[in-house]
């Protein structure tokens, strides 16, 4: 299609009554539509020859739901209006929703003709983004029809709002979220009074920001409550958050409005199914294929939802079955490309994924999903018994055995503590690019707050690389993971979200003491800020826990959704046992609702709400009991004198005595920094802060010269928090200076666990296994160590060299020449080599240990 640019001087055509036009209007935007439909009836039989009356009309009718009176409205005045390209546009779209598919291609063709033919007729405004749409209909690239069409009448016409609404929905359509949010956040400046561009501004922000996307809801439905889009958008939301009572009156609100509206039957099929009512389910399908009944949009919806409910099996059904319908339909394609890749099966996932790119080479996430395919195509594949483990080729060197050996740790005591035979293999991925681990999990970049995601036999992990500055136990992310795999297979993936979590993190907390895992507290622990929230008001009831996931006021909440459910799965099995769980989850995976399988096999929810919250409380009390954590008021601690004199009054004082020993050590009072840290640890022993009063008196010891005091407090606090990685890095230095080997494997051990791509644990675990004899772990951890550029590499080659002349192994002299290549004057190096390079020096026999 040929289009000339030159927009800018041509008029704004107006061809009807203004007045009535902006009265009927405004009507549509309040939701009147009625009231709209009758204005523009009798504003058709006074001005039969303007076109504006049946379009307006053919909009009031479909708001309605009246699809026959918008067919026919809409035919008659494509016989009036033979050559109007809006009323052709509106004429396809209408017939495209229809049975009537040879007459919906029959007026795709004639836009089509109209459009090469008559472009030049076509000037005004709404003509123009009405072309823009034809462009974009029959395969354009958005790009041009931004630069040819949208934007050149919104330079010339910046109060024409029809290219805020396409511009942006066409940006939603490509999953350019981003973009669209910028385009309706600037429509509503300039059109606050607007349901329709609220309405796209909460769309954009759907995917990521729960908050923003209920307050432009909020305002769509102030201005227009008859606004069915925005009703299942709410819906939508709440079934997102298992609220399926607040979904089912939202999917009632816009059938109110429009008793017809098929994405409101598709809703209406989404709730029956996850409640597994099969003949509700069939029947809100049928109403919502009743005016087309080959409409992909149907099924696709449908398994959209189901698959975030994680029910990727029962969405790629849907998916497969909205392309049978329409080959063409991409949302489709894409959704089966993601539910395909989630479910582990790769190369169909991949294959669709690309055919999409290439159909669409503007869908955002389409691209996303060919980019990532690229960037792990040199991923190492690495296997065990029960897991195929993905990984960049040079972390699984570092790591992977022993991530692997983790994994089938976690296989080994899950699967028979929850009597589960799991007999596909779990593949997991780790990614050094956070952005990668964004875009496989959720399609766009984002998601920063997540450090694993678990789809049933797919687990998707932030690698150490990926949390610079931001240390987690990479071995307990993998083991929570690795619980949701056996809680969403046990219940066919039909579990709410803080049950999945809650057990995932109980489990973590269960897993910090057995064999083959490091110590140091795993999962969610009690803190100060939760003990607040418990005391507080911000404790969720059992029964309304899913909300606490998908509106947390703040990420703190998020960490104590964790938390809390965690808490409740701890006390029901506590309580109950693990057997009462295990039947619990049964039930799930029949389809029986979480409140209602809580009753059967717990209490009824009434209780459990009222007895958790009980033990709740009495947990958060038990916390530091001896403590005074009532918070100063701010001029209580806004002075050194100040401070002095509440600590004073307030001995116990939590906030007073860390702000007190804060102030000493930033003045370099080392011993008077000392008692109010040892009344805090007194008083609170079990804290699990890595930066608290552990730490703070850890460095008091070490300033002090108290090396044997600071030992024993940097311990206690490596037991406390799995991620204390500058506490392991100074025990393990001290751990060497008194050649207690044991623990500088404990420490370096620790460390790993962390963050394995330092050299500095491979080094000491190199030094610790070379000092007891153990040749081979030596051996394997210098090897480790020069994959991590350490500080000298020369001395590591060395040693390496030494070990390898050690056992007999020929590649010792290549590693002393490397080592003397570093360093030529390497005095200890160059007798290695004459060493080596005589014939009559032989190895040591090894004295490794067995294997």
């Amino acid at each position: 299609m040929q289009v000339a640019l030159a927009l800018a001087s041509l008029p704004l055509a107006v061809r009807s009554d203004a007045a009535d036009v902006a009265v009927v209007r405004e009507l549509l935007g309040k939701g009147a539509y009625a009231e709209a439909a009758a204005e523009a009836e009798a504003g058709e039989r006074g001005a039969p020859k303007d076109v504006e009356w049946p379009l307006l009309r053919a909009k009031a009718l479909g708001e309605s739901g009246q699809v026959d009176a918008v067919l026919t409205v809409i035919g008659e005045a494509v016989d009036r209006f033979p050559l109007d390209i809006r009323v052709r546009l509106a004429a396809y779209e209408a017939l495209r929703r229809s049975p009537q598919t040879d007459a919906a291609h029959a007026q795709r063709l004639e836009l089509e003709r109209l459009a090469r033919g008559r472009e030049w007729a076509y000037r005004a405004p709404a003509e123009r983004v009405a072309l823009g749409k034809l462009a974009l209909l029959i395969g354009g690239d958005p790009k041009r029809v931004l630069e040819l069409f949208y934007d050149p009448v919104r330079k010339a016409h910046p109060d024409f709002r029809e290219t805020y609404l396409a511009s942006g929905e066409l940006a939603l359509e490509k999953s350019d979220f981003a973009l669209a949010a910028k385009t309706f956040a600037a429509a509503t400046k300039k059109f606050p009074e607007d349901a329709e561009v609220w309405f796209g501004l909460a769309r954009a922000y759907a995917p990521s920001d729960f908050g923003a996307t209920l307050e432009a809801v909020g305002k769509t439905l102030k201005l227009n409550p008859n606004h069915a889009g925005a009703w299942l958008l709410l819906a939508d939301q709440h079934i997102s958050a298992e609220n399926y009572t607040e979904a089912e009156a939202a999917i009632a609100a816009a059938l109110k409005t429009n008793p017809n509206h098929s994405a409101a039957h598709s809703y209406r099929a989404v709730l029956a199914r996850l409640r597994e009512d099969a003949q509700g389910e069939r029947d809100a399908r049928a109403a919502a294929l009743k005016f087309w009944p080959q409409n992909p949009e149907v099924p696709h919806l449908i398994g959209r939802k189901l698959s975030q409910s994680y029910r990727f099996a029962e969405g790629a059904v849907l998916q497969r079955e909205a392309l049978a319908f329409d080959p063409k339909f991409l949302p489709a394609k894409a959704q089966l490309a993601n539910d395909l890749l989630r479910l582990g099966e790769d190369e169909e996932g991949w294959k669709l994924a690309a055919e999409v790119q290439a159909a669409d080479p503007y869908d955002v996430i389409a691209y996303n999903l060919t980019t990532l395919r690229d960037a792990m195509a040199h991923f190492q594949t690495l296997s065990s018994e029960h897991f195929t483990l993905r990984m960049d080729p040079r972390e699984a060197h570092i790591y992977g055995a022993d991530a692997l050996a983790l994994l089938e740790r976690a296989h080994a005591t899950l699967t028979k503590k929850y009597g589960l035979d799991l007999r596909e293999r779990t593949i997991v991925e780790i990614f050094p690019d956070q952005k990668d681990f964004a875009i496989r999990t959720f399609g766009l970049p984002g998601g920063a707050g997540y450090l694993g995601v678990c789809f049933g036999r797919v687990i998707t992990a932030n690698s150490p690389a990926s949390r610079a500055g931001s240390p987690s136990n990479w071995k307990a992310i993998l083991w929570h993971e690795f619980t949701h795999v056996v809680t969403l297979t046990l219940t066919k993936n039909k579990m709410p979200r803080w049950l999945s979590e809650g057990i995932s993190v109980f489990e973590e907390r269960q897993a910090r003491t057995l064999p083959g895992n490091a110590r140091g507290s795993w999962g969610e622990q009690m803190k100060p800020r939760y003990r607040a929230m418990i005391l507080g008001d911000d404790l969720t009831p059992v029964s309304q826990l899913s909300g606490a996931f998908l509106k947390p006021k703040t990420p703190a909440h998020l960490g104590f959704a964790y938390y809390e459910s965690s808490l409740v799965v701890e006390w029901l099995m506590e309580k109950w046992g693990i057997d009462r769980m295990k039947r619990c989850l049964a039930d799930l995976a029949a389809g029986k609702p979480i409140n209602a399988a809580l009753t059967a096999n717990f209490a009824p929810i009434d209780q459990l709400d009222a007895e958790f919250k009980a033990r709740a409380m009495a947990i958060a009390k038990n916390t530091g009991p001896k403590l005074d954590w009532t918070p100063p008021r701010p001029a209580q601690v806004s002075s050194e004198k100040a401070l002095a004199e509440f600590a004073a009054a307030n001995p116990n004082n939590f906030t007073a005595l860390t702000e007190q020993a804060k102030a000493l050590i930033r003045a370099k009072k080392w011993a008077e920094a000392k008692p109010p840290l040892q009344s805090l640890i007194t008083l609170y022993p079990d804290a699990h802060d890595r930066d608290g009063a552990h730490a703070m008196l850890a460095r008091v010891h070490r300033e002090l010269g108290e090396t044997a005091a600071e030992f024993t407090v940097l311990r206690q606090l490596a037991d406390l928090a799995p991620d204390a990685t500058e506490a392991f890095s100074r025990l393990m230095k001290l751990a060497t200076d008194r050649k207690d080997w044991t623990s500088v494997l404990d420490f370096a051990g620790r460390s790993k666990a962390v963050d394995p791509l330092r050299p500095e644990p491979h080094q000491s675990e190199a030094r610790a296994a070379e000092e007891t004899g153990h040749k081979t772990e030596a051996i394997n951890a210098y090897r480790t160590l020069l994959r991590l550029e350490p500080a000298d590499p020369a001395e590591v080659h060395f040693r390496l060299a030494r070990l390898l002349h050690q056992i007999g192994d020929a590649s010792a002299k290549r590693h002393v020449v490397l080592a003397l290549e570093e360093a030529p004057r390497f005095g200890a190096a160059l007798d290695l080599l004459l060493e080596l390079s005589d014939p009559s020096s032989s190895a040591q026999p090894p004295t490794d240990r067995p294997q």
